[in-house]
């Protein structure tokens, strides 16, 4: 009669050796799939944006405005009697991406949840209130699935942005920006005279709501705050010379002492660019800086690039309704000049995509 034999302890470790290695070379692999699924159902967002900006276009005539919505009577500081001109076109665009009752909603107005009273307020408070019903919780699709900086499903976050343009200067209220997307002013489609295949409209950046939130005055220190996850204030200089916001970062890192905040995707309703605004100045995944100083989402002079947690680049969509990956190694010019108002971009073809009007002879890449 035979006798059965095992593993010997050699055997055992071998074969979990092997497992090991088998799951070393898998995990990759695994992680890869999933992140390319990621991406996709991200891509298909911003087609859906896309298509949503269109139809409001054949609708009204014109895109949305960036910033806009009903104002207060001068002088009032009663944030609940308006939206006070910042409400963001997300708000415009809800129809036009099968959210109707969440428009109805913030149109008719709804309980004050201030210690104000229980007043009405159409079309909203100011897009900084969070805690109105209508504001709390942004449509899903607003937050890319790579985007690990929304905490969950639920709560005012966006992933999503308005291509501002190319320039610095006074990009928070111009209302003749050399991009598509200003304050209270709409383009048309045959104002884009670059054409829409070269002209983006919107683009992803990483929800700046991870705990912790670098919040209004904060100074990067032992903490190490991700210059992905934070906007450097107060570096003075960057609007004359838009490479002097690499002063600010060391690696992935703000350098210490540099003061940052950590508002970008933290209230889809606020139309300030510190919280939905895009520049195409410094490259995919660039720091993100304000030239002018202060503790709140108030900056006028920003330089705030796309980002996000794609390997190497980003997704945009142009104003033909297409939606492309660019890459950070995109050619960005002369940082070293400032934009002036008019004429070609200075920051070659990435700044191209962003003026609706440059006259540069460029094609999308």
């Amino acid at each position: 009669m035979s006798k059965s034999r095992g593993f010997t302890l050699v055997e055992l470790l071998v074969v979990i050796a092997i497992i090991g290695v088998l799951i070393a070379l898998l995990l990759p692999a695994v992680q890869q799939a999933r992140e390319a699924a990621r991406r996709m159902q991200c891509n298909n967002q911003l087609k859906q944006l896309g298509l949503a900006l269109h139809n409001y276009h054949d609708t009204f005539g014109s895109l949305v405005y960036r910033k806009g919505g009903t104002e207060s009577p001068s002088g009032t500081t009663d944030y609940n009697l308006s939206n006070f001109g910042r409400r963001s076109g997300f708000v415009s665009l809800l129809p036009f991406f099968e959210q109707n009752a969440l428009w109805e909603q913030i149109k008719s107005g709804g309980t004050n949840l201030s210690n104000t009273g229980d007043h009405r307020n159409p079309e909203g408070p100011s897009g900084w209130q969070s805690g109105w019903a209508g504001w709390r919780n942004a449509p899903d699709m607003l937050v890319c699935p790579s985007d690990a900086g929304v905490p969950d499903n639920t709560g005012p976050y966006n992933s999503y942005g308005f291509v501002i343009g190319d320039r610095m200067d006074g990009a928070t209220n111009d209302m003749n920006p050399r991009g598509i997307f200003g304050r209270a002013r709409t383009t048309r489609f045959a104002e884009i005279t670059d054409g829409t295949s070269n002209t983006l409209m919107m683009s992803e950046r990483l929800c700046e709501a991870a705990t912790p939130r670098p919040s209004a005055g904060h100074t990067a220190g032992n903490d190490e705050i991700q210059y992905k996850l934070a906007v450097a204030v107060g570096v003075s200089g960057t609007k004359a010379s838009p490479n002097v916001c690499y002063t600010a970062v060391s690696g992935r890192y703000y350098t210490s002492g540099t003061l940052v905040q950590g508002r970008w995707g933290v209230a889809w309703t606020d139309a300030q660019p510190m919280y939905v605004g895009l520049t195409t100045i410094l490259p995919p995944n660039g720091p993100a800086c304000t030239d002018d100083s202060g503790n709140n989402g108030d900056r006028n002079d920003v330089c705030i690039p796309p980002n996000s947690e794609h390997p190497g680049g980003v997704n945009a969509l142009y104003a033909d309704g297409s939606v492309h990956f660019i890459t950070e190694t995109i050619d960005t010019g002369n940082l070293s000049v400032s934009q002036p108002a008019s004429g070609p971009s200075n920051y070659g073809v990435w700044g191209a995509l962003g003026s609706k009007s440059g006259g540069e002879p460029l094609s999308a890449p």
